[in-house]
C-alpha cells in the first residue's frame, strides 16, 4: 500500500493557475491574429524590453555573433551536436519506405516525407537553454526539413550570443530573436516579416506549453511539453545525496516543476528530506528550486519493487531516474515515460544537454500516449497504393461494392462498380 510522506499541490489548484494562463494566451494570439508584426513588437517591449527593427538576425550579424564565441564554447557544442546528431541519424535510418504486392497486380506502399517547414522554440529567460537548438534544429533538419526557422528571446536585453550560434550550427535557416507566446503565434500564424511554419515544436513554460496546444490544428506540433517533470525510484541502496542533488537540479527550472521521489525505503526518504533541505541552503538556484519542492514535491513510500513500477508508470513523469539496484528490471517493465535514465552513472542533466537523446518530452501524464521529439515527429508517414492488373481491379471492386452497400455508401459503391463493369470480363 502506498504510504504518501509529502504531497505537492491539489490538482483543484493547478487546475485553477491552468485556466489563467489559458486565457492570457488565447487573448495573446488573437491580438498576433489581428495585428501582426505590431504585435509582436509591442509584446516584445511588454514582457523582454527588446523592440528592435526586426526580430530576424541578418547574415553579418549571426557571422559576428559566431565569431564571439570562445573556443571552448565551441568544442563543447560540437561535442554535444555531434551526439545528437549521430543518434538522430540512426533512428532516421531505421524509418524506412517499404512497397508490397499484397496480391498479383496490387501493389500498396508508404513514405517518409519531411514536413516543409518548422518552426523550433528554444527558450531563454533566466536559463539560455543551449542545447534545444541542438534538440530541435538538428533534428529537423537530419529529418530532411527544408526550412528549419528558431526563435529565441533575448536575456537582459541582449542577444544570447552561444544560443545564436548553437542554432546556426544545428542548421536554422532564419533566426529570430523573439520570445514566448508572441514567438510561437508568430511562427503559426506568420506577419508581414515572418513567413508561417507548417509545426512548431520545442519545450518552454507553461505560457509557452499553452500556446502550443491552442495553436494545435492550425500547424502540427512535437507535443505537448510544459514544465519539466523528474522523478527517482530507489530502494535502500540507494544515495540520499545524489537522489536530492538529481531532484533539486531539476527543480531549478521553475517554480511548477514537479519533482517526486518513489522509494521502498523510509529511512532512504528521511535522509533525502534532509539531504534536500542542506542542499537548499547552498544551491546557487534554491529561490525557484525550493519553491518548486514545496509546492509540487512528492514523496510515495511503497512495498516493493512491482508497487514502485505501478505507481511510477501511473505518475507517467517525462523524467525517470532509476537509481535501484535492480534498474534494467524498470527498463524491461515500464511503460509510461518520456526518458528513463538508469542507473547511478547517468542522470537527466545528461539527457538535457549533451548525451544524444533528445530532451524535448511529454510532461503532465502525456507519456501515456506519446514519447518525446525525435526525427519520426518531423517525417509525415504517408500511404499510396497502385493496382496493375485490370482484372484484379474488378475482383477487388466486387468486395469493395459489397461493402460499401451494407454501409449504405451508394457512391462509393458505384466507384467499385465501374471498375467491376469495365474490367470484368478481361481475358
Amino acid at each position: 500500500m502506498v504510504i504518501y510522506l509529502k504531497r505537492g499541490k491539489v490538482e483543484e489548484d493547478i487546475q485553477q493557475e491552468d485556466l489563467k494562463v489559458s486565457e492570457i494566451v488565447r487573448n495573446t494570439i488573437n491580438k498576433i491574429e489581428k495585428e501582426g508584426d505590431q504585435a509582436l513588437k509591442e509584446l516584445s517591449e511588454k514582457f523582454d524590453k527588446w523592440s528592435p527593427e526586426t526580430f530576424r538576425l541578418s547574415e553579418q550579424q549571426i557571422e559576428e555573433i559566431c565569431a564571439s564565441i570562445p573556443e571552448q564554447t565551441i568544442l563543447d557544442i560540437e561535442f554535444a551536436q555531434n551526439n545528437i546528431r549521430n543518434f538522430a541519424e540512426e533512428q532516421r535510418k531505421s524509418m524506412k519506405d517499404i512497397e508490397v504486392e499484397t496480391m498479383p497486380g496490387v501493389i500498396l506502399g508508404h513514405k517518409n516525407i519531411p514536413v516543409n517547414s518548422v518552426g523550433c522554440y528554444i527558450p531563454g529567460g533566466r536559463y539560455p537553454m543551449v542545447a534545444s537548438a541542438h534538440m530541435s534544429v538538428l533534428t529537423a533538419k537530419v529529418a530532411g526539413v527544408k526550412r528549419v526557422i528558431a526563435c529565441t528571446p533575448p536575456i537582459n536585453g541582449e542577444i544570447p550570443a552561444a544560443t545564436v550560434y548553437a542554432m546556426h550550427k544545428a542548421g536554422a535557416d532564419e533566426i529570430y530573436i523573439l520570445g514566448g507566446i508572441q514567438a510561437m503565434a508568430g511562427m503559426a500564424i506568420g506577419t508581414e516579416t515572418m513567413e508561417a511554419v507548417d509545426m512548431i515544436v520545442g519545450p518552454g513554460n507553461a505560457f509557452v506549453a499553452e500556446a502550443k496546444r491552442q495553436l494545435y490544428g492550425r500547424v502540427g506540433i512535437d507535443l505537448f511539453a510544459g514544465p519539466t517533470e523528474t522523478l527517482v525510484v530507489a530502494d535502500e541502496t540507494s544515495d540520499p545525496e545524489m537522489i536530492a542533488t538529481d531532484l533539486l537540479g531539476q527543480g531549478e527550472h521553475g517554480p511548477t516543476s514537479p519533482g517526486a521521489l518513489i522509494t521502498t525505503s523510509k529511512k532512504i526518504a528521511e535522509e533525502t528530506v534532509k539531504e534536500i533541505e542542506r542542499q537548499l541552503k547552498i544551491l546557487p538556484t534554491a529561490d525557484v528550486a525550493r519553491v518548486s519542492w514545496n509546492d509540487y514535491g512528492q514523496i510515495l513510500l511503497v512495498e516493493d519493487e512491482q508497487e514502485a513500477l505501478t505507481e511510477a508508470d501511473r505518475l507517467a513523469f517525462e523524467h525517470v531516474e532509476i537509481l535501484t539496484k535492480n534498474p534494467d528490471f524498470f527498463l524491461e517493465n515500464m511503460t509510461n515515460y518520456g526518458c528513463l535514465f538508469l542507473g547511478p552513472e547517468t542522470n537527466v542533466a545528461y539527457g538535457d544537454k549533451v548525451i544524444g537523446t533528445n530532451h524535448t518530452l511529454p510532461t503532465k501524464g502525456a507519456a501515456k500516449y506519446t514519447g518525446g521529439l525525435w526525427v519520426g515527429k518531423f517525417l509525415k508517414t504517408v500511404t499510396y497504393q497502385k493496382v496493375t492488373s485490370k482484372e484484379q481491379s474488378a475482383y477487388i471492386g466486387e468486395y469493395a461494392a459489397r461493402l460499401c452497400q451494407l454501409e449504405n455508401f451508394a457512391g462509393h459503391a458505384e466507384q467499385a462498380l465501374l471498375r467491376v463493369r469495365r474490367y470484368g470480363n478481361q481475358q
